[in-house]
């Protein structure tokens, strides 16, 4: 009787464990997200972005997310002011980092009172020049989520112009200006 009673136990758990696991892969309906007024991006200088905003637009079909082309608005556009081109294919495919964080207003995870866009820039830029000869030193200078090695990294993660820089970077290298992006101004380093 003991027997038949754990075996009964333990289906009864792998049958709980298997609903479990089917019942977090169900999709969710999830409200679209309120569309939030942004500055229009100034023509006369392609390097400065507005901010992305959400999309009220549904979802895509096969993930159920925003399309990429949505998500990275305005972010691939190069410190040059290029269009970022697609990553070459001699690129590692994953790599290690560094990067060095100054957000501004209206950037993802910005603190409230955060400098302006234009300020976070220069702020940048100074850390740019002084990462190439001791990157530690200038990392103590970034934002919160600054760090001399942020791990490993595979394409395909980061905004076009970002990822651009970053996978064309040569090993130990920094990158010659600050990218924007969402999250404010990146110093890179790749590490390997």
């Amino acid at each position: 009787m003991d027997r038949q009673r754990t075996i009964g136990l333990g289906a009864l758990f792998l049958i709980l464990v298997a609903v479990a696991a089917a019942w977090t892969r169900i999709p969710r309906d999830q409200p679209a997200a309120a569309p939030t007024p942004s500055a229009p991006v100034a023509q006369a200088a392609p390097s400065v972005s507005a901010a992305p905003t959400p999309s009220a637009a549904p979802a895509s079909a096969a993930g159920g997310e925003a399309s990429d082309k949505e998500e990275t608005a305005g972010f691939d556009i190069l410190p040059d002011g290029r269009k970022a081109p697609p990553v070459p294919a001699s690129a590692p495919q994953e790599v290690t980092f560094g990067v060095i964080v100054f957000a501004y207003q209206g950037a993802q995870f910005a603190p409230a009172g955060a400098r302006t866009k234009e300020q976070a820039k220069q702020k940048a830029i100074a850390a740019a020049a002084e990462a190439k000869h001791d990157f530690s030193a200038a990392v103590a200078k970034g934002d919160h989520g600054s760090t001399s090695n942020a791990g490993r990294m595979p394409r395909g993660m980061l905004e076009a112009a970002a990822e651009y820089v970053l996978f064309t970077l040569g090993k130990g290298e920094v990158a010659e200006e600050p990218v924007d992006t969402p999250r404010g101004y990146w110093v890179l380093r790749r590490i390997d």
